[in-house]
């Protein structure tokens, strides 16, 4: 039972720079999305971060959202919000499919993005995920994106080059010239 596992929680990262998320909610069950919300606002507040907040219609419509802000926008990162509860046809698999897809497609192009869509059951199990005095998924994918935000801060900048290996010398014909 997940509940009563302990996991190990890495501290959330310092930054020297401001730092701003966009969050990005699907308020279909808006209890859901509101304790999810807040727990992601707390955990972003507690590193002084600055965020905005944009609602689409469902899942699938949130890796929509996030391309087109990492396109037209200026935010350091984004936390995915929503939830899925299983229902009685096979539209589940395919909302959860593919938000989770959208959402790894654009993290592989370089975005930083925390993914706290909640894949459920049912409401109780949301409910419990979502709750910010419990496992507060929302602040769990607010922190996520903060780890990959520093991640990217420390590696820009540095580039591996072409596979080619610096020459000190120009060599001319079996000649070297300094």
């Amino acid at each position: 039972m997940a509940g009563s596992e302990t996991h190990h929680v890495l501290p959330l990262p310092v930054f020297e720079k401001p730092v701003k998320l966009l969050i990005v909610v699907a308020p279909y069950y808006r209890d859901i999305a509101d304790d999810l919300i807040a727990g992601a606002k707390a955990t972003i507040e507690s590193c002084s971060a600055s965020w905005d907040l944009v609602e689409v219609p469902g899942a699938l419509e949130v890796p929509s959202a996030i391309a087109m802000a990492e396109r037209q926008a200026n935010f350091d990162g984004y936390i995915a919000l929503g939830c899925v509860i299983r229902g009685e046809t096979t539209h589940y698999d395919t909302v959860c499919n593919d938000s989770s897809r959208g959402l790894m497609l654009l993290g592989l192009q370089g975005a930083c993005i925390g993914n706290g869509i909640l894949t459920v059951e049912n409401r109780e199990q949301a409910v419990v995920r979502a709750a910010p005095d419990g496992q507060d998924k929302g602040g769990g994918a607010a922190a996520a994106a903060l780890h990959l935000i520093a991640l990217s801060r420390r590696w820009s900048g540095q580039r591996k080059g072409m596979g080619f290996k610096p020459v000190d010398e120009f060599r001319v014909a079996g000649k070297t010239e300094a």
